[in-house]
């Protein structure tokens, strides 16, 4: 399966165009969360990927509400947060939101640690784990160089272990990859990634 995957689209029109051109050659699409800004903008941003060619999963990021990305959603798009769904012959699961809780403010969608890892807890198996948030010590550092990756997350990869665990959130992070034990951890970034995966 052609997996086309992207985080962060934060209502940007010409990275939005990109995804869509592409995604003609794609079998599945991945939005990682933070489709518009500070809970702002999301029917815009809905609009921006509504020629998406494939069908689009995606988790909230702490920019909209799990119940917010659920209205705004277009056919074809089914939205993980603490859920799985199985598409292709592939396993897959999702959690949105910001983990650990962001220092944003109110308008910040955000997970504690504890309520992130037990919604991971009825995760027991998937090919592909999609968070917003990156795990700990993994494609989580800040420009100042601090690791602010979710503990949680790190956790449930380490006990699933998912062939590919997606995220996003960290922006200086975009385009960063690492390994959990057998699973390869990918900071998306609002661009074309593409990812070949057999179920």
């Amino acid at each position: 399966m052609k997996i086309l995957a992207f985080s962060d689209l934060h209502l940007a029109r010409s990275r939005a165009a990109d995804l869509v051109a592409a995604s003609a050659e794609a079998d599945l699409v991945i939005g990682a969360g933070d489709f518009c800004n500070m809970r702002q903008g999301l029917t815009e941003a809905m609009a921006l990927l509504a020629g998406l060619q494939a069908p689009l999963v995606a988790v909230p990021g702490n920019a909209e509400s799990a119940d917010e990305l659920r209205a705004a959603a277009g056919p074809g798009l089914t939205v993980l947060h603490g859920e799985g769904c199985e598409i292709g012959g592939l396993t897959l699961f999702g959690l949105g939101y910001g983990v650990p809780v962001t220092p944003f403010g109110s308008w910040s969608c955000d997970l504690s640690e504890a309520f992130a890892a037990e919604m991971l807890a009825g995760c027991e198996r998937a090919d592909i784990l999609i968070t917003h948030s990156p795990p700990k010590g993994v494609a989580d550092r800040t420009s100042a160089g601090q690791s602010v990756g979710s503990t949680a997350i790190h956790a449930a990869i380490e006990r699933i272990q998912p062939r590919l665990a997606f995220c996003g959130h960290i922006h200086d992070s975009w385009g960063q990859d690492g390994r959990i034990g057998e699973s390869r951890v990918v900071n998306l970034g609002p661009r074309v990634n593409w990812f070949e995966v057999t179920p």
